[in-house]
């Protein structure tokens, strides 16, 4: 067994692949807040890759954890020298193993807030980047405004200089630059969020903006946020990812990262203070992300929505069960073809119809072991965003929404908490309480769930998908999921 770090490098087995370039040449140019399985499966892949052809050796990353929970990976990863192994899992069953070698530190920040900001006040770091999910830009999820009462950010704004938020620390150090004369480092949001580079600049200018008024409007105008779409599945590393990599290659990694083959980084080129060349490694850099952002919410992630509460009740437990399913399959692609794609604009570059077909050969890969339970999990954040759109742009285009209507009404009957077997589902949503509440009333008063304003507006005073929903709801009480698909698919095309 090689335990990995810099030493053990040349003496791991010849089918992991490893930096071709020495890591003692490259420099700090990224600090990253939130280093968890997609940062190292993507952004810091993508690095890695360009490092590999002598690229931007100057970009190295250093890590930034800020919750209680990343110290234990920080410590997993220093004792590694930062290095991991990215173990990429192919359908067929083979496994491809990398270790991965941009990052060179990793900080976290409770134990030293000065170093962080220090380290971001370096004029040699010319971006920072983030991916701390949706959650972590503190935004009101009805008002979509910066919120204010969190208590963290009350304690930020009232000692500016020792903050512990994301936005404390980020400003804080952008402040320090412009007090020394450095050009302000880019903001490059990396989550999964419409908008990404749009909503971190609204959440950090209206915090600098509580700090000091002229220090908001300053960062406004000339903070730069690039917008981008982000994509990779990438699991939670198990217990049984380290074992198999151990068991397999022979490499001691304490935190190795999974992922599917597929990838792929739509990317804004606005940038205040350069970039890598990230097109080099397969990166498309774009003047406008949204085409390809929408593609990406509507077809793949309410796809997701599409299958896991109808998947879970019927009794299936992951993501690939579901997509070797011939029914669901034809439901996934009937509802891609028929309600999602017609609210896409042209997607420069892409062509849908493969996009669609790519989508549920990912879906169905049995190595990447995706929990229908995580992909069921938080849908009043997710269903509001990735399928109301579609229903709302469909209804006003005439055109068909049967089968969106049908995936709400899953939901609705997922959020009942019992499976079709009578065994108990473990609901996980913020709105948990008031939503199973709801639920628990769907058959003495079956619009209960969709009057809920707050998600769903008015569509329940539109009638089409009304009774589209009502007609779903009322089939899967009575006869189950796979019924329920059988004639949603029978009679697809006719609402």
């Amino acid at each position: 067994m090689t335990p990995l770090d810099t030493t053990t490098l040349p003496s791991l087995p010849a089918e992991v692949a490893r930096p071709c370039y020495a890591r003692s040449a490259v420099t700090a140019g990224i600090v990253h807040i939130g280093v968890g399985g997609f940062h190292r499966a993507h952004q810091a892949m993508y690095l890695d890759s360009l490092m590999n052809q002598d690229e931007a050796l100057d970009w190295g990353i250093v890590g930034v954890g800020v919750m209680p929970g990343d110290k234990r990976m920080q410590q997993a990863l220093a004792a590694q020298d930062y290095l991991y192994t990215l173990v990429v899992k192919h359908p067929d069953g083979r496994h491809e193993p990398r270790v991965i070698g941009s990052m060179i530190d990793y900080l976290f920040a409770p134990d030293d807030l000065e170093a962080v900001i220090e380290r971001m006040t370096d004029p040699a770091i010319r971006i920072v980047s983030l991916t701390v999910t949706e959650g972590g830009y503190n935004f009101h999820p009805v008002s979509g405004e910066f919120d204010f009462d969190n208590p963290q950010v009350r304690a930020d704004l009232a000692a500016p200089s020792r903050p512990s938020t994301t936005f404390g620390l980020v400003v804080e150090a952008l402040v320090r630059r412009r007090a020394r004369g450095i050009a302000p480092f880019t903001v490059m949001s990396c989550d999964n969020i419409q908008g990404n580079g749009d909503v971190a600049k609204r959440m950090f200018s209206a915090y600098a903006r509580a700090r000091d008024a002229e220090l908001g409007e300053w960062l406004a105008a000339e903070v730069a946020f690039p917008n981008s779409m982000v994509d990779r599945i990438t699991p939670v590393t198990a217990q049984a990812d380290i074992d198999e990599l151990a068991a397999r290659f022979g490499v001691s990694d304490a935190w190795p990262v999974v992922c599917e083959p597929f990838t792929q980084w739509v990317l804004e080129d606005h940038f205040g203070a350069g970039r890598p060349a990230f097109e080099r490694a397969g990166v498309q850099v774009v003047e406008d992300v949204e085409p390809y952002e929408l593609m990406k919410l509507r077809l793949l992630n309410a796809s997701h929505q599409a299958l896991c509460y109808f998947g879970y009740l019927a009794g299936y437990r992951y993501a690939h069960e579901v997509c070797q399913d011939p029914l669901f399959v034809d439901f996934l692609l009937a509802y891609m073809r028929e309600e999602g794609s017609p609210t896409l604009a042209a997607v420069p570059g892409v062509d849908l119809e493969q996009y669609r077909l790519t989508l549920i050969e990912r879906f169905a890969n049995p190595q990447i072991k995706d929990t229908l339970a995580r992909l069921c999990a938080e849908s009043s954040d997710r269903i509001p965003k990735w399928l109301v759109p579609v229903i709302r742009d469909q209804l006003a285009r005439g055109g068909q929404i049967r089968l969106s209507a049908a995936v709400v009404a899953s939901w609705a009957r997922y959020v009942e908490g019992v499976d079709e077997q009578g065994q108990p589902i473990e609901v996980v949503d913020r709105l948990k309480e008031p939503l199973m509440a709801l639920a628990q009333r769907n058959r003495e008063q079956p619009t209960a769930f969709i009057e809920n304003a707050e998600l769903f507006g008015d569509l329940a005073e539109q009638s089409r998908f009304r009774d589209a929903y009502l007609a779903t709801l009322a089939s899967l009480q009575e006869r189950g999921a796979r019924a329920t698909l059988e004639t949603l698919i029978q009679s697809k095309g006719t609402a």
